[in-house]
């Protein structure tokens, strides 16, 4: 809807009353005008009073109220500043008992790389021997993606993180059509200088093969690989989030390898290879189990996994 507020067409001089010139009526329409703040039509009203019985008269726009005089132009000025909500402010860190630590979440695969084997496929060198770059991961019997758990698991877990205190940073966030390389994820939790670094996944072993697992880095010296350093302060990493996922999610270990300790040591692997921080790959479940499948299918039951891996590595780093 339309208001319009411009004045009337200016009546003829013919029409002006010759008894009652107009600038003898400029202190009475001062007064009116004045008057016009409570209302328009007590001012409408004012002025016929003024002009007297039968004027035809014409009577001047009435100017808008905020002009009528200084203060009220600077009242409405302030009235419209008190009104306006100030900008929102940046939050400022947290600060917690992981302050000034950096942590590195790598969220296994990734939902394009179904889309692109080509460029999946190609080699890189980890170490102890040249493999293809990613893989695409596996899926639930009903076609849930471990990517998908992967990167919601590892969103959970920052927040969680963040809220301690901790600078975190995810390899990929599913802002890229595929990747990153095996070779490009380990690289980023060492430009980071991560104080550790947890690759997230879930495993597509055959039905009946229960529980999560947490992989180690073998001590491999090849090419690139050098894993002299991490492997004791890896292994620490994986038995503190071996334990706290355990307590968090009520998961057991796995049943199909690890002696059922939950631990296995691998050299194979280029994210762990090619690390020099502390870093351990969680298998959180089987994807293929129908009742493992449920639990990594469930919100309730993720955000339990993100806990166990905060809190495993909040136990790792001393907070």
């Amino acid at each position: 809807m339309r208001y319009d507020d411009s004045p009337p067409p200016p009546e003829s001089a013919s029409s002006i009353s010759p008894d009652r010139p107009w600038f003898a009526r400029r202190p009475a329409l001062a007064v009116a005008l004045a008057a016009l703040a409570p209302t328009c039509l007590a001012g409408w009203v004012l002025t016929q009073v003024l002009a007297g019985p039968g004027s035809d008269a014409p009577q001047p726009a009435a100017a808008p109220l905020a002009a009528s005089s200084p203060a009220a132009a600077a009242d409405a000025k302030s009235s419209a500043a008190a009104s306006t909500p100030p900008a929102p402010q940046p939050a400022a860190p947290a600060k917690g008992p992981l302050t000034g630590r950096t942590v590195v979440i790598d969220p296994g695969h990734n939902t394009g790389n179904f889309k692109h084997g080509r460029e999946i496929d190609q080699q890189v060198d980890i170490g102890t021997n040249r493999k293809e770059c990613d893989t695409t991961g596996t899926t639930t019997n009903s076609g849930y993606m471990e990517a998908e758990f992967s990167l919601d698991v590892s969103h959970r877990a920052r927040a969680l993180l963040e809220a301690k205190g901790a600078k975190v940073v995810l390899t990929h966030d599913g802002d890229r059509p595929w990747g990153p390389c095996i070779d490009e994820r380990a690289r980023i939790g060492n430009q980071a200088a991560a104080d550790a670094v947890v690759s997230v996944h879930a495993d597509g072993a055959s039905a009946g093969n229960r529980g999560f697992h947490v992989i180690l880095p073998a001590r491999v010296k090849a090419g690139a690989a050098d894993t002299a350093k991490i492997v004791g302060p890896s292994r620490d990493l994986g038995e503190r989030i071996a334990s706290n996922f355990a307590r968090a999610t009520g998961s057991s270990p796995a049943n199909y390898l690890g002696s059922g300790t939950g631990m296995v040591v691998r050299d194979d692997l280029g994210g762990l290879n090619l690390s020099t921080r502390p870093k351990v790959f969680l298998e959180c479940g089987n994807m293929r189990d129908e009742k493992d499948a449920a639990q990594l299918m469930s919100p309730e039951w993720r955000q339990k996994a993100a806990q166990g891996i905060a809190d495993g590595i909040t136990g790792f780093l001393g907070g």
